[in-house]
């Protein structure tokens, strides 16, 4: 038996688990794993500049093709307590990544040793699973057992904690006859999914709601094979933008008191039956005044985990199921009703649908300076096409990006929802870019977002990672701001100051061009609206040709407000702007593509 030191089986582990990138900060306590790491071969490493950072890379490498497994790597100590972020962000979108830590050596994990920290109690709230290995020869079992807890039920990340004792330690483990735990996903029944199809079928204005689990399931095809067979039109949740194209003609809009659309909402009121896939009814899709989105309409809820049917209301019917399979029931017994003429013709209820989406739109053309961000994402619609993949947090650049961008494909809205952490944008699509080096990749953060992580853009410049990033910049903190009104306060949420480096800055302060242009990387300042589309051509070039981050910077006016619910209800969202098919403006146009 072949024998090696545990640092060593963890990553020959690693590599038939199929893991070819990690992402990481060295340090004393793993050292040892990082001598395998270099000595094993077959995983590139990506040098992160905070180990935050790299468990964002880490996510967003996993989320931009199926199958990754983004690999996160810290020292002891501190190093694990950065990444408990980046651990709840994916836990909470259902993300899995795994943590490796370093650790002091055994014998004194109780006696205060310098940077000796419990990481796995603090981490287990945040995964599936969190261990401190105690032993060497446990390793193997470890690392197996975590890709197995990772992969099965709903997905989520693991973290496991390596005393630098337990890594130095040989062990006899044979690589060659490894092989990964089976993974374990529930499945609907043939019964389950003939019920759920029923509500479907005695319903007159039924929707789909796409949720993100068929974005990890890698099930959108599915989904719109089997909408297109019954003539039901499909709301995608924030997470499941992308399931559907936003121009195919059963697409209804999202729904939601922040990132909706007035037609989604107005869609989805004029229901009378939810067939949730995936989905999680979040807050933020369903408002908080859950008898306004209830209303008298059936739910069937279709979700991976059991314990998430009933958590936030109680459906009709529930199936525990991996999207996938429950969409493969749904689709063969859709065909077998058309073959049999028993599907209803939902042609009238598509094309009411339809007319909301022609003329509901937002009015985004502005051509005022400063500008105004509505004339942003109309200019990035125009520049970035359909096969752009959209990077993005929080704060009121993604809420607006999510009512006015378009995504045509899944895994090409790769947003952190449920946690938004600032500074999630930059390492975040920094693995995307990492994970797909063909597809274009662009994100999206306001300047607080930008300025929280900023240095992870060096990372981009050492490692050739080339993408566009464009900064919305009002100097301020626009979400909270805008959440302060009803609290008629307005206070810690400005970032104006006068740039004695940078005059010409007014009182929007960071000079981030030159801190870019610092870190390595290109910028460009607009303020011009109508110079947008030239700047975007601009940093495409540039990316292309100096292979690392752009960032293009859209000097807006210090307040605009977005369209939100107030009241946290989905039938009383507050439009602060006039729509588009208001006398005197045309409506914001998006792809045609025949169905």
């Amino acid at each position: 038996m072949p024998r090696m030191t545990a640092a060593r089986a963890a990553v020959e582990i690693l590599k038939r688990e199929g893991v070819e990138v990690a992402f990481g900060v060295p340090g004393a306590a793993i050292n040892p794993f990082y001598r395998a790491l270099k000595e094993g071969g077959g995983i590139r490493h990506t040098l992160a500049r905070h180990v935050e950072g790299a468990s964002h890379m880490a996510e967003g490498y996993t989320r931009t093709k199926a199958g990754n497994i983004g690999v996160c790597i810290g020292t002891s100590g501190p190093a694990g307590t950065d990444m408990i972020t980046g651990l709840y962000s994916a836990i909470a979108d259902s993300i899995p990544i795994l943590c490796i830590t370093g650790q002091a050596p055994v014998a004194k994990l109780h006696t205060e040793d310098f940077q000796a920290v419990d990481i796995a109690s603090i981490a287990r709230p945040v995964t599936k699973a969190a261990t401190t290995v105690l032993e060497a020869a446990q390793v193997p079992g470890v690392f197996q057992q975590a890709f197995h807890l990772m992969r099965s039920g709903r997905p989520g990340p693991v973290l496991i904690d390596l005393p630098i004792d337990v890594q130095l330690t040989e062990i006899e483990f044979d690589p060659e006859t490894y092989e990964p735990l089976p993974v374990y996903k529930p499945a609907a029944t043939r019964a389950q999914a003939e019920k759920a199809i029923k509500f479907l079928l005695e319903s007159e204005r039924p929707l789909i709601v796409a949720g993100g689990g068929i974005i990890n399931a890698d099930a959108a095809d599915l989904l719109v094979e089997f909408a297109e067979l019954t003539g039901t039109p499909v709301i995608p949740t924030l997470m499941g933008w992308g399931t559907i194209a936003d121009d195919h003609e059963l697409n209804a809009g999202m729904v939601g008191v922040q990132t909706s659309h007035r037609y989604g909402n107005e869609n989805f009121l004029a229901s009378d039956f939810v067939l949730g896939i995936g989905n999680r009814w979040a807050n933020r899709h369903t408002g908080y005044k859950l008898d306004v989105y209830r209303g008298e309409r059936k739910f069937v809820h279709v979700d991976i985990e059991p314990t998430q049917i009933g958590k936030i209301f109680a459906p009709d019917f529930g199936i525990a199921s991996d999207a996938k399979a429950a969409l493969e029931l749904f689709v063969q017994i859709a065909k077998e009703l058309k073959a049999a003429g028993q599907l209803p013709d939902r042609a009238g209820w598509v094309a009411e649908t339809q007319e909301r989406k022609a003329t509901l739109q937002r009015r985004t053309h502005f051509d005022n300076i400063p500008m105004k961000p509505q004339r942003v994402y109309e200019e990035m619609n125009k520049a970035f096409g359909p096969e752009t993949r959209y990077v993005t947090t929080i704060g009121l650049s993604q809420i607006a990006g999510a009512q006015m961008l378009h995504v045509y494909k899944p895994r090409h809205w790769i947003n952190c929802g449920q946690a938004g952490p600032l500074g999630w944008t930059i390492p975040a699509a920094l693995g995307v870019a990492t994970a797909d080096r063909e597809t274009p990749v662009v994100a999206l953060s306001g300047d607080y977002d930008f300025q929280f992580m900023l240095e992870e853009l060096a990372v981009g410049a050492q490692h050739k990672i080339p993408y566009v990033h464009v900064l919305v910049n009002n100097a301020y903190l626009g979400l909270i701001r805008q959440a302060q009104i009803g609290l008629d306060i307005n206070f810690q949420v400005n970032l104006e100051f006068e740039n004695i480096n940078s005059p010409e800055l007014g009182v929007y302060g960071v000079d981030h061009v030159k801190v870019v242009e610092g870190l390595g990387c290109k910028a460009i300042r607009v303020t011009d609206p109508n110079e947008l589309g030239a700047a975007f051509e601009q940093a495409k070039k540039l990316a292309a040709e100096f292979q690392v981050p752009v960032v293009v910077e859209a000097i807006l006016e210090r307040v605009t407000n977005i369209s939100m619910s107030p009241t946290q209800d989905i039938s009383a969202v507050k439009e602060f702007e006039e729509l588009a098919t208001e006398p005197g403006h045309a409506p914001t146009a998006i792809r045609t593509l025949k169905v």
